[in-house]
């Protein structure tokens, strides 16, 4: 057989699996010691991590597929990590499924995609890096999903249609991250890209049989200068399009001249493979990026998606890690239709240590703390009612001399919430940057966070119609106090609990 129709297999046999998982336990048990390091949030064993892929439930089992570099904690070399959990919050890792063969149409790199079941046979649809050449590719995988073997026929979709002006700039044409579902009698497949002067686009294929693939045309153009209601940028991302109630929910992130900002989700009306968008929004305005969903057993819409590193790259060097997934998030549709989100409910099992705040009027200028309450692995959940409040909200990883701290901060006037890290870190080499969402709260409506925080990990849900997420690095071991606070006027705390939260390791 020649070289070109070979079979290519990558992974290990599951006799090795142990020697594999030895050498992980050990990277681990190395990079614990790092103060920033989560330990309820998904890493890598070590080094480089970004875009989970190719979420799928198997046997009954959760697998997370995700962008790894292993070889360092900085982008290079794309392969594709592999871990597994029965609970979505104890992972076990596994070896990569999926790594760069030489002289192949995936020399360069393992980009994302999607995992698929076809007939029993567990599928991975992925876009294979060669120079300038993105393209999509197709693998199979044994029951256990360790061992995957690349077709033959590789690359299944070699560019993108040649009649449409996609975007190109000084080291690729863009067209990548292909996302798959089965429709009808046909399986149907969006691949992100862009269209020059016009901005990012979700391109439609389908086949019947996950090889031979028809273009149908884009599901949808955006404009890349157009800022109301959410700006979109030149090139759209992992793309995924999935059924949430009564409408269908087109989720893209937004690349721009070489920058990644953040998801965006549209909703719409799908029919007859046109999608006609009734809304959008922007689904994390901070650290998150490139989100991927699964419809689970329990017939959830889980979302999972990459908490990137808000620090210098030296820093990111220096760490020997990089990149966290998110916790998993379940998505629902408000009778606004609009998406709600709410922890999945297995975090739970790591609470302990419940301490409780009783309702009590919040002074105007004037923090409240909570010694006892403090942490850097914990569970917060509070309610406030703003009165007169021109600002309020909670207090985070503070020292006792206020000189590190980090705020979550709602102003009701300006209807808008923002995590305030101008003080979160006495390292300069973190970012400060500040990312503002929207939210109204409806009359007599208090404001509800739950704050997720895992050391270098801040994650937020509030009044479940927004979600927020951030990075911070505190240099400082007493950076643990919590408190609360309510600025040019008094506030009314009504609730406010507290959890300690086990490692997941």
């Amino acid at each position: 057989m020649s070289e070109r129709t070979s079979p290519i297999v990558t992974g290990l046999r599951e006799q090795d699996l142990a020697g594999y998982q030895r050498v992980a336990a050990a990277a681990r048990a190395e990079l614990q010691r790092d103060p920033h390091r989560p330990q309820y949030h998904f890493t890598p064993p070590a080094n480089w991590m970004n875009d989970p892929n190719g979420l799928i439930q198997w046997n009954g089992r959760y697998h997370l597929f995700y962008q790894h570099h292993p070889h360092g904690p900085l982008w290079a070399e794309m392969h594709w990590g592999h871990a597994v959990s029965d609970d979505l919050l104890h992972w076990q890792d596994l070896p990569a499924a999926l790594a760069p063969t030489p002289d192949t149409c995936d020399r360069d790199g393992i980009f994302s995609g999607c995992t698929v079941d076809d007939g029993g046979t567990p599928t991975i649809l992925y876009t294979g890096v060669d120079g300038p050449n993105q393209a999509v590719c197709v693998a199979t995988g044994d029951d256990a999903l360790l061992r995957w073997t690349k077709d033959p026929a590789n690359p299944v979709v070699p560019q993108g249609p040649p009649d449409l002006d996609l975007l190109r700039t000084a080291d690729c044409t863009h067209f990548r991250d292909p996302s798959v579902w089965w429709e009808g009698d046909r399986w149907q497949m969006l691949v992100g890209s862009g269209i020059r002067g016009a901005g990012g686009t979700v391109l439609r294929y389908s086949s019947p049989d996950l090889r031979h693939w028809t273009f149908e045309g884009p599901l949808l153009i955006g404009d890349e200068h157009a800022h109301d209601p959410v700006w979109t940028g030149s090139m759209w991302e992992c793309p995924q399009l999935f059924p949430l109630a009564d409408r269908h929910v087109l989720m893209i992130s937004v690349w721009h001249e070489g920058r990644t900002h953040y998801p965006a989700a549209m909703i719409g009306i799908y029919a007859d493979g046109r999608f006609v968008p009734e809304s959008a929004a922007v689904l994390d305005a901070g650290s998150h990026y490139a989100p991927q969903t699964i419809l689970d057993d329990r017939g959830r819409r889980l979302l999972i998606g990459w908490l990137r590193e808000q620090r210098s790259r030296e820093a990111q060097a220096l760490s020997g890690w990089n990149g966290v997934m998110s916790i998993p998030w379940v998505l629902s549709l408000g009778a606004d239709r609009r998406l709600r989100y709410a922890p999945a409910s297995e975090l739970a099992a790591l609470r302990h240590a419940h301490q409780r705040v009783e309702k009590q009027i919040l002074p105007a200028d004037q923090d409240l703390l909570f010694p006892d309450l403090g942490g850097d692995v914990i569970e917060l959940s509070a309610e406030l009612a703003p009165e007169g409040a021109n600002a309020l909200g909670l207090v985070v990883r503070r020292t006792p001399d206020g000189t590190e701290e980090t705020r979550i901060v709602y102003e009701p006037a300006r209807c808008c919430i923002f995590v305030d890290r101008t003080r979160s870190s006495l390292d300069d080499r973190g970012d400060t940057t500040r990312h503002e969402a929207h939210l109204q709260l409806h009359a007599g409506e208090p404001l509800r966070l739950r704050v997720f925080l895992d050391r270098s990990v801040l994650e937020l849900v509030a009044n479940e119609r927004l979600i927020l997420s951030e990075r911070i690095y505190p240099t400082r071991e007493a950076s643990q106090e919590v408190g609360i606070f309510a600025s040019g006027g008094p506030a009314r705390l009504l609730a406010l609990d507290h959890w300690a939260m086990r490692s997941i390791w």
